[in-house]
């Protein structure tokens, strides 16, 4: 995964904004069963003081249309800006490059004017905080209504109508009432249930659901996960479900991503990839979780070090300074080894977990 210059549109040495990129959308030639997205050799750099930070650092998957894509890693292994780069929503200190073709179209090259056909209407994003995406002054029924009238362009009363109906989808009770509220006048939960009806305001063909469970309880989590999950299946959507915690997309989704420093690093069936990971970090995420056998007082099982400096990376594997079986070729930039399970689960790792020259001792890993 070398790296390739950003974008002419976006380079880092201009303070641009993303919204003025002078591309054209040129529609990409789709064929039937291609992937509703895909996403290729994904960059996002973005300039800061202590230099370019390199958030997402070529990252490539594809979607199918009605499959649900779970994305985790540690925080600050660039999930977050990944879903924001894909939504458009880049700063303008940020290079993006590679491509995010959805339904034949590369997003990357949308104008301003071209992208208010997409997001919202075609894709659409629940973020982790619905206290600061909610605007505080502006009514739900507003805000709700507004997207639908715009994109589809229903009436007024019938845009109502059509709001009503989503909160009672979403499980808001008395949402007669709960339209005339303002964000503040509900739980978090009830904000965060409002923030998913917004997105599903459109009825879009991807949901990006960015962390939607962060600042809730237990009990309204698994309600939240449920409910979403209940949703995109009940509409065929395709749905990115994105969070740090394993156990929140391990029984929501039907293939896994796990990033690691900006990188992807094992991509497969969620089942398969929990239950037989093949990347070392993978293999040190889920031993890091505590599990309900644990024994009390029993010290838990932590990832020694920290993810590396984003505007310094080290060279080749990004998680060889904290691995067990690192080797020499590890630290090399270009000889990166795609290991697989089989054709659909993929692990960048030279030496996968269950490697033949790779020995275990005493919990650790030793190279032969």
């Amino acid at each position: 995964m070398d790296s390739e210059p950003l974008r002419s549109a976006h380079p880092l040495s201009e303070s641009r904004p993303v919204e003025s990129r002078p591309v054209e959308s040129r529609p990409v030639e789709s064929r039937p069963g291609e992937p509703l997205l895909s996403v290729r050799n994904l960059r996002t750099h973005i300039r800061s003081p202590r230099g370019v930070v390199r958030a997402v650092d070529g990252v490539s998957f594809d979607i199918g249309a009605g499959e649900s894509l779970g994305v985790v890693g540690e925080s600050g292994s660039g999930k977050s800006v990944m879903a924001r780069s894909i939504m458009g929503m880049a700063t303008r200190l940020t290079g993006v490059s590679g491509q995010v073709v959805f339904k034949g179209r590369d997003l990357l090259t949308l104008t301003r004017k071209e992208s208010r056909t997409v997001w919202g209407k075609e894709v659409a994003m629940v973020f982790q905080d619905p206290g600061r995406s909610l605007n505080p002054v502006v009514r739900v029924e507003r805000q709700l209504t507004e997207g639908m009238r715009q994109h589809l362009g229903v009436s007024r009363s019938e845009a109502r109508g059509r709001a009503l109906e989503l909160l009672k989808e979403v499980g808001i009770s008395d949402p007669e009432r709960r339209l005339r509220n303002y964000p503040h006048e509900m739980s978090g939960g009830m904000r965060q249930r409002v923030m998913i009806a917004v997105a599903l305001a459109c009825e879009p063909d991807l949901l990006i659901a960015d962390e939607p469970t962060t600042a809730l309880d237990v009990t309204i989590q698994r309600q939240i996960l449920d409910l979403l999950r209940r949703v995109q299946r009940t509409r065929g959507m395709t749905m990115m479900l994105i969070s740090h915690d394993l156990a929140v997309v391990a029984g929501q989704t039907d293939r896994v991503g796990v990033m690691y420093a900006g990188r992807m690093a094992e991509l497969g069936a969620t089942a398969e990839v929990f239950g037989a990971p093949r990347h070392r970090y993978t293999e040190a995420l889920m031993k890091a979780t505590p599990t309900l056998d644990h024994q009390r007082h029993a010290r838990f099982t932590l990832i020694g070090g920290a993810l590396p400096d984003p505007t310094q990376p080290p060279p080749g594997c990004r998680f060889a300074p904290r691995c067990h079986a690192v080797s020499e070729e590890c630290s090399v930039d270009g000889v990166l080894g795609l290991a697989r399970a089989d054709e659909a689960h993929q692990a960048w790792c030279l030496h996968p977990v269950g490697s033949p020259n790779v020995a275990s001792t005493g919990g650790e890993s030793v190279v032969r």
